[in-house]
């Protein structure tokens, strides 16, 4: 009998190996082959720029109510609170050793589309790499060649203060494997290159749906909700709806859109308030065909009352 009981253990502890190297392989990080990157020569620093502005990187990586060319110092440092716990924004400015000075191409894209860390390990998705994946690698290389011309930072931003078991990033490559692609997140039909222009942007760099569309309890976006608006992620109020089947922008013309993201002003006169007054101030640095792109997007996508 014991024989027997010993066999059974031995097949539970070989049925529970082979559970666990599966679990890892599918769930482990996974950045792009080195060859993803090669080839890319010099990068172009004007739409780098582009880039840097519809990406916002100045909301999240400047100090706390930084104006100006300060907006420029990538410094971190900022508290970003969520139920998970509180996030520290990184510094990302070239500082060598306290900032992404010494970073690489591969590491940096590994980085911003598959949410790997420069020594390998998971990043948390408060990190918007689950829309940056919609970068190409010409788009990293010029975004990167970008960042690399701002002003350095020697500031060294804390560590983040995560309740368990956020604080353990192995279960990131779970919330990966439920959420992480590169698809859009809606399919329009007949879209023509503007609209194409707008979905990229708003999905890709813009992150809209980051903020704009609710989440289930594990931080993925709800299916059919896109852009429907919910909870804010820090805590206070709600972030509004943004599709056609909006109460408050759904009767928006796409002119209406384009003089809010570029002037903050709505077409009742009123303005820009809260968090979204430093998004429509790096949205306003797109080229106006940008603008209207977005607009076009947002009026194309399904509504959802």
């Amino acid at each position: 009998m014991a024989s027997i009981w010993a066999k059974i253990l031995g097949a539970c502890v070989v049925v529970a190996a082979a559970g666990a190297a599966t679990a890892w392989a599918l769930t482990k990080p996974d950045p792009h082959p080195a060859s993803h990157w090669d080839g890319l020569g010099e990068p172009d620093l004007a739409k780098g720029e582009q880039l840097f502005w519809a990406g916002g990187c100045a909301s999240c990586h400047a100090a706390d109510g930084a104006q100006g060319d300060a907006v420029k110092v990538l410094s971190g440092g900022r508290a970003l609170a969520s139920p998970f716990g509180t996030f520290t924004i990184p510094n990302i400015s070239p500082d060598p050793k306290a900032g992404i000075g010494e970073w690489t191409l591969a590491e940096f894209g590994d980085a911003m589309t598959r949410g790997v860390g420069r020594k390998g390990e998971h990043l948390y998705p408060s990190f918007p790499y689950g829309s940056y994946a919609r970068l190409s690698p010409s788009d990293i290389n010029d975004l990167f060649g970008y960042l690399k011309t701002l002003p350095a930072s020697d500031n060294v931003a804390a560590g983040h203060d995560l309740q368990f078991p956020y604080n353990i990033r192995l279960g990131v490559g779970v919330w990966k494997y439920l959420y992480l692609n590169d698809q859009p997140r809606v399919t329009l039909a007949s879209a023509d290159d503007k609209v194409k222009r707008g979905q990229f942007l708003v999905e890709g760099p813009g992150h809209c749906g980051e903020c704009h569309t609710p989440r289930d309890s594990m931080g993925g976006f709800l299916s059919g909700k896109w852009l429907a608006g919910g909870a804010n992620p820090e805590g206070e109020g709600r972030i509004p709806n943004i599709t056609p089947g909006s109460k408050s922008i759904g009767s928006w013309s796409e002119d209406d859109i384009v003089n809010y993201l570029e002037t903050g002003f709505t077409p009742e006169f009123d303005t820009v308030g809260g968090s979204m007054v430093e998004v429509q101030q790096n949205i306003a640095h797109l080229p106006k065909t940008d603008l209207e792109a977005i607009a076009a997007y947002l009026k194309a996508v399904p509504a959802v009352e």
